[in-house]
């Protein structure tokens, strides 16, 4: 977060809500809610605000939002995030952060059922 928070002037952190975490990540999932998970990001003193979206991907809300710089965890590799092209369309620029491995909730769930 603090990464990101150096590549502009603010940083706005979008989540997934709980039902579009539910769709994608199985019935068991979210394990924190989204209210939860805002609250948490919105105490950093990096963060400016939080955005919640409902659908599986945030390419709505980008298309609001409109960011100069779109962040995102070096995770994705090289494949193309399905919300670049709005992120470039309003002239903006996408930007991977280095991944930091092991800190997903689906990792910490795997290492937890394996211990």
């Amino acid at each position: 977060l603090q990464a990101a928070r150096r590549l502009g002037d603010a940083l706005v952190v979008l989540i997934n809500s709980d039902e579009s975490v539910r769709r994608l990540k199985g019935p068991t999932r979210p394990v924190v809610t989204a209210r939860d998970r805002a609250r948490v990001l919105e105490a950093f003193d990096c963060v400016d605000a939080v955005v919640v979206f409902d659908e599986d991907d945030p390419r709505a809300a980008l298309e609001q939002l409109r960011p100069d710089v779109w962040a995102k965890g070096g995770d994705y590799g090289d494949a193309e995030l399905p919300e670049a092209p709005v992120v470039r369309a309003h002239g903006g620029r996408v930007v991977l952060l280095p991944y930091l491995g092991g800190r997903s909730t689906t990792s910490i769930l795997e290492r937890s059922r394996s211990a």
